[in-house]
């Protein structure tokens, strides 16, 4: 390895793939870790590591992170980086250096703290989100930050397609980090405003029921592209069966003070429209049944549901 800063990167799986390989072109890896990977994603990294000489270990539990410390120790980086990394860092292995480790975290801080902010900027509509560089402490994305490195959202963004954005570019994010610390003496960074703080937990199923009721028409679709894939969509009721949308638009019409979430009718483009709360009307594509994933025109073929209402 030349004389570069070491770095260890401390991952949760294929979301860092991109910027280990970066880091690791670059001649900065010397070890990763994950946690809670699945057993044929961390077989895939321990072999790469073992084929490039690199340190690898798994921290499939919480209670295994007491083990951390002393296989830094063994390694001895420079700097330890996390990405999706899904344990909280104990002061004992923090204490390894001050401003050592650094976390990259795929929303902006302070505003969107949590496991899930991809799911948060996209339900809260929100025009672009960032990756945020910050030195962590013993809690979960505080400390002081480095930089948020902004992203554009696009209009219909999905929670897959942007986490794919960001995946690319967080490799690129990393790398300059990695950068500023081989060239630089000092890394500027600054405290999070409190006032301005804000965590989001991990989203359960009262945050992905669509409220038909309370609900604006952009609202159920940013809905709804939040939880593609990852919640095979936002749940709704129908007919006493739970089903899930997954794709759908707003259609540039209106309806006449219908009951909010009545079958309107099967459109000619195959759009299931769908009475809103301010007299808009969404457009289902598709959605995902007992009976398996199908376009709105294969369920209403099936189910006969005009006139009905989903809740």
């Amino acid at each position: 390895m030349e004389n570069k800063k070491k770095i260890v990167i401390l991952c949760g799986g294929k979301f860092a793939f991109k910027a280990l390989q970066l880091l690791a072109f670059e001649k900065f890896l010397c070890g990763i870790a994950i946690g809670k990977g699945n057993k044929s994603v961390t077989e895939a990294l321990e072999n790469e590591a073992t084929n490039s000489g690199l340190a690898f270990k798994s921290f499939p539990t919480k209670k295994s992170i007491s083990a951390m410390r002393e296989w830094i120790d063994e390694i001895r980086p420079d700097y330890i980086f996390s990405i999706s990394f899904p344990y909280l860092i104990p002061e004992s292995v923090l204490s390894y250096g001050d401003d050592r480790f650094i976390n990259f975290h795929p929303g902006p801080l302070p505003r969107y703290r949590g496991p899930m902010p991809i799911f948060e900027v996209l339900r809260n509509q929100e025009e672009q989100t960032a990756i945020c560089a910050h030195f962590m402490n013993s809690n979960f994305d505080e400390g002081n930050v480095i930089f948020n490195d902004p992203i554009v959202i696009k209009q219909n963004e999905t929670y897959g397609s942007l986490t794919v954005k960001i995946s690319n570019r967080m490799s690129q994010v990393v790398l300059n980090v990695a950068n500023m610390l081989e060239y630089g003496s000092k890394i500027p960074n600054f405290v999070q405003d409190e006032d301005d703080s804000c965590y989001y937990e991990k989203p359960e199923l009262s945050d992905t029921f669509i409220n038909w009721k309370n609900m604006n028409a952009q609202e159920i679709i940013a809905l709804i592209n939040a939880c593609n894939p990852w919640n095979t969509g936002a749940d709704a009721t129908l007919l006493g069966e739970q089903i899930k949308i997954i794709s759908a638009v707003l259609i540039d019409e209106h309806h006449d003070n219908l009951q909010v979430g009545s079958i309107i009718s099967l459109s000619d483009e195959g759009f299931l429209k769908i009475a809103c709360s301010d007299n808009e009307i969404i457009g289902i594509n598709i959605l995902s049944t007992d009976e398996g994933i199908m376009t709105s025109k294969e369920y209403s073929n099936l189910k006969k549901i005009n006139q009905y209402v989903l809740n």
